[in-house]
């Protein structure tokens, strides 16, 4: 009994250790490429945030040490390339990061629940609605620039709604606020900008959705939950995971293509300011991984009070 006790944990700790070295082996290429690739640009970006880079004599980079010069002048003397304070970009920046990753994420998790949809020709709809995404917008739109047309490509694209009213019949016709009622607004006339950003998470929810175990709808239609309780109950619970993961895929996706970005290259490579540049690639990665932490400890609360709700 005790040598079989004894062969069960050691089967179990190695059992342990396999998912371990598993875990290492899977993550160790991400590892090596990061050491190799990222470390050295990363460091050396850190250092010149810290001096005044220029020309040397001889050749090569002459650096000349000036503290948090470049941190404090960014943000009180320097400006973007469309005359706009740093302080005021990233705030902007920020608030609207914060407000469409949200949307963007509900509005994926809603595209892969309907194509999710058991229904004839669910190939076909799916090849549909994910080609102009894989391919991106601006590919279909030239396709269709050269068998239709320019002026009834960009109609369609800048105006793809005829939403005139909407606002109106919004601040009119409903109870919702103002500054709602706007949101609404803006996102009607970005319908083409919102889908052209939904297109890997909605593959990620689809994925989470397809390996959701049947039978646990099954025995709830059995216990009699409708649909709304099978949502909130079993689809959104078990997709907390994948939720978490396309948030912080869509947090760093929009902030890789915010303003930000331009005005790094602007300062570095247009004016030859490699200091100013790299500060503000310094600042930029600080608000980026503080933002990411924010966005992690709200959704674990959210995923927390979700499970205590079950």
């Amino acid at each position: 009994m005790e040598k079989a006790a004894v062969s069960s944990r050691s089967r179990k700790l190695s059992y342990k250790n396999m998912r371990k070295i598993h875990g290492i082996i899977f993550v160790l290429p991400w590892v090596i490429g990061f050491l190799v690739f990222f470390i050295t640009p990363l460091m050396n970006t850190i250092m010149y945030s810290f001096h005044k880079v220029g020309v040397a004599d001889s050749g090569g980079m002459a650096l000349e040490y000036v503290g948090l010069d470049n941190y404090i002048s960014l943000f009180k003397e320097k400006v973007s390339s469309t005359s706009v304070q740093f302080l005021r970009i990233f705030t902007d920046e920020n608030i609207t990061i914060f407000i469409n990753t949200p949307v963007i994420v509900v509005f994926s998790l809603f595209c892969a629940i309907l194509v999710n949809a058991k229904y004839k020709g669910q190939g076909i709809a799916r090849v549909v609605f994910f080609l102009p995404i894989v391919l991106g917008l601006k590919v279909v739109t030239d396709l269709t620039m050269v068998t239709t047309g320019g002026d009834i490509t960009d109609a369609a694209v800048s105006n793809s709604l005829d939403n005139e009213g909407l606002l109106e019949f919004l601040v009119s016709y409903t109870f919702l606020p103002t500054r709602v009622s706007i949101f609404v607004y803006d996102l009607a006339n970005n319908i083409f900008s919102l889908i052209s950003q939904t297109g890997v998470q909605t593959l990620i929810f689809l994925a989470g959705l397809q390996s959701i175990n049947k039978s646990l709808y099954e025995v709830a239609r059995i216990e009699g939950a409708n649909s709304y309780e099978v949502f909130w109950k079993i689809t959104l619970p078990l997709l907390s995971n994948v939720t978490l993961f396309a948030l912080v895929y869509t947090f760093v996706d929009m902030f890789l293509k915010s303003s930000i970005s331009n005005e790094i290259y602007y300062f570095a490579f247009n004016r030859n300011d490699i200091g100013t540049g790299s500060a503000l690639s310094v600042v930029y990665l600080v608000n980026v991984l503080i933002d990411l932490l924010v966005l992690m400890f709200i959704m674990n609360k959210v995923v927390k009070l979700t499970y205590d709700a079950r």
